[in-house]
């Protein structure tokens, strides 16, 4: 599946996953490929994506998404809140 990662800066991450794991309102909770459309608020915490294929880190943004020690295709990013989208296998994260 798609994932973008969008704030109102810049947008910090556009890739594929197998996973998202994102922090709702009642908990963490994870949607996977071809899950049923779906929109969420999102409160401060992580957000970790299972990538399908290894993590290649750029300038500029190492020090908001960064990849999960020697597990090179998990990335975590840290938000404040925001909103998310599941819509036709695309996760849209609108983060704080």
């Amino acid at each position: 599946m798609q994932v973008e990662i969008i704030t109102p800066e810049s947008k910090i991450f556009q890739g594929e996953a197998e996973a998202v794991q994102l922090p709702g309102l009642d908990g963490s909770f994870q949607v996977l490929a071809n899950h049923a459309p779906i929109i969420s608020a999102l409160v401060e915490g992580e957000v970790k994506v299972n990538l399908t294929q290894d993590f290649i880190e750029t300038d500029g943004v190492n020090d908001v998404v960064y990849a999960d020690g020697s597990n090179k295709r998990l990335i975590r990013v840290k938000i404040k809140g925001g909103v998310m989208e599941m819509l036709n296998n695309k996760v849209i994260v609108l983060a704080e």
